[in-house]
């Protein structure tokens, strides 16, 4: 019996360790949402939450069903698997209404940098410069074709070769 006797601070301490556990899954009840957890480890109300928000972004295939002659120079050049919104940024405003929203001509001295920059942490086969030793500050479209980047005959010559539209 004395083995019991010594035992009894072990036992208020359970105790405690339960009443505190009871209070959490009380508390946890009222704080965590009820769609926790009914889509994995996430909130499932948060599905209808951003579906609320209106479409920023139109997608390339609806660039290109416009602007067919950018995507023809396009398709043929370096930047063939990259976005059109990846540079000219999110315009879904102007694809449903092109009158309505007439999207900026970037500035390649920088839009360029954001990607071709040199940096060690790039793989060896991907254009990088130095832009201050590059270009001196002069456009990158005045040497390239920012559609089809290579330089040759068609390079800076605006909307016939596949310039900004």
């Amino acid at each position: 019996m004395s083995g019991l006797k010594d035992a009894a601070h072990l036992f208020r301490f359970a105790g405690l360790f339960v009443i505190a556990f009871l209070v959490f899954l009380l508390i946890r009840g009222h704080v965590v949402p009820k769609t926790f957890g009914e889509y994995g480890h996430y909130r499932g109300a948060a599905i209808a939450g951003v579906a609320a928000h209106p479409v920023q972004f139109a997608g390339h295939q609806a660039c290109e069903a416009c602007h067919t002659d950018i995507a023809d120079t396009k398709t043929k050049g370096k930047h063939a698997h990259v976005n059109c919104e990846a540079c000219h940024g999110a315009l879904a405003v102007h694809s449903d209404d092109p009158a309505s929203v007439t999207p900026a001509k970037p500035d390649t001295a920088v839009l360029c940098a954001r990607c071709h920059t040199a940096s060690a942490a790039k793989p060896k086969g991907f254009p990088q410069v130095d832009p201050a030793d590059h270009s001196g500050g002069v456009p990158c479209q005045t040497c390239h074709n920012p559609h089809s980047p290579a330089i040759g005959a068609d390079a800076g010559t605006g909307n016939a070769a596949g310039g900004a539209k």
